[in-house]
């Protein structure tokens, strides 16, 4: 069986160091892998237009951010299919169908729409195409023939949920669609990234993220004024580690190599963490250390992003060229999906012949 991946990120804004380490740097290291018959990556524009109805303009300027950050941060377009939602009406037309399959008891259940409808203050009022972003997901999902979907666990009752489709669908009429697997993070650290103030997500509205795009000297101003720890007021006061935004950025981005390249006296994370615990080893050291990391790691993707804001018209022809192969996919399916539904009306033959011989004997 071959195996497809399908991921991708809401155009709300540019992409930042959470979603690099929580999927970004995964997507890279899976298209490289060799390991996919296809990898789709999607700017989820349609769905982004849940909640941002009123402000289309947003969607429209972050469209090219995200494409940005993708090529910047390595997706490569001869490996990986890059393509906007809305430009595959297919997706339109499955997401319509499966709602019959789903019902609104089973949407209010989900914990991660119950959890998002109460972080949009939208208990009052939801909107419709927000409640139903589980079935749209699910068609994103099908319509690709994804068998694998890299997610935070954060997603997993979204995930499920198309399971539920996938299963009811099949059975009702006809083995069309592919349930797919969840591959989560393999750092536990990666699978959700504090904002740099210590609060639990970054956001833009915040300020507490560092992005792809930023310039060294604002990364390097970001982490020296990154949260710690507040009891570690002197440098002889035993520090903690847990909640400490700082080791957990370290246990996020750093490897075996960064202590010989730029800390020697320490031979890993772990001596790192235990000299700052039983006090002695100042917050300046170890974000100076953690800002070398990071300088590191986000130097090529700026460099990459660099060329690639030079022709701002070839970025968009590369998701002009991937929408056009992606439809291409979603529209495979949609044909096997009406095949299955039996509304295929135009092309079935032995219908056409069935009802011409009825008539015909009158």
């Amino acid at each position: 069986m071959e195996k497809f991946i399908l991921t991708g990120d809401r155009p709300t804004g540019r992409l930042h160091i959470g979603h690099y380490v929580g999927s970004l740097r995964r997507r890279v290291e899976l298209q490289n892998s060799g390991e996919y018959d296809k990898i789709f990556i999607m700017i989820a524009d349609a769905q982004a237009l849940t909640d941002n109805f009123d402000n289309p303009e947003k969607i429209r300027q972050n469209i090219i951010e995200v494409a940005l950050d993708y090529l910047s941060a390595g997706l490569d377009p001869a490996k990986s299919t890059l393509f906007v939602q809305s430009q595959i009406p297919e997706l339109t037309e499955l997401t319509f169908f499966y709602s019959n399959l789903v019902t609104v008891s089973r949407l209010q259940r989900n914990p991660t729409v119950k959890n998002e409808i109460k972080l949009r203050n939208f208990e009052a009022s939801i909107p419709v195409g927000f409640f139903n972003y589980p079935i749209s997901q699910a068609a994103d999902i099908t319509a690709f023939k994804a068998t694998t979907v890299p997610v935070g666990e954060d997603q997993l009752p979204m995930i499920e949920q198309t399971r539920e489709i996938v299963r009811k669908f099949n059975s009702i009429y006809d083995e069309v669609l592919v349930e797919p697997d969840v591959l989560l993070p393999e750092n536990e650290a990666c699978c959700r990234l504090p904002g740099t103030d210590g609060g639990q997500k970054m956001s833009k509205s915040l300020g507490n993220c560092i992005y792809l795009a930023d310039t060294e000297a604002d990364v390097k101003k970001k982490i020296m004024s990154m949260y710690t720890d507040p009891t570690h007021i002197q440098i002889s006061d035993p520090g903690h580690v847990e909640g400490n935004t700082v080791f957990t950025y370290l246990d996020a981005f750093s490897k075996p190599g960064h202590f010989e390249e730029y800390l020697p006296e320490y031979a890993n994370l772990q001596e790192l963490k235990d000299h700052y615990t039983r006090g002695g080893l100042g917050d300046v050291k170890i974000k100076k250390f953690l800002n070398n990391i990071m300088q590191e790691e986000l130097s090529p993707i700026r460099a990459r992003r660099a060329e690639y804001e030079k022709d701002i018209p070839a970025v968009y022809e590369i998701l002009r060229k991937g929408s056009e192969t992606a439809r291409e996919a979603a529209a495979q399916t949609m044909a096997e999906v009406k095949r299955a539904m039996r509304i295929n009306y135009f092309e079935d033959a032995e219908l056409i012949k069935s009802q011409s011989q009825k008539y015909a004997e009158k």
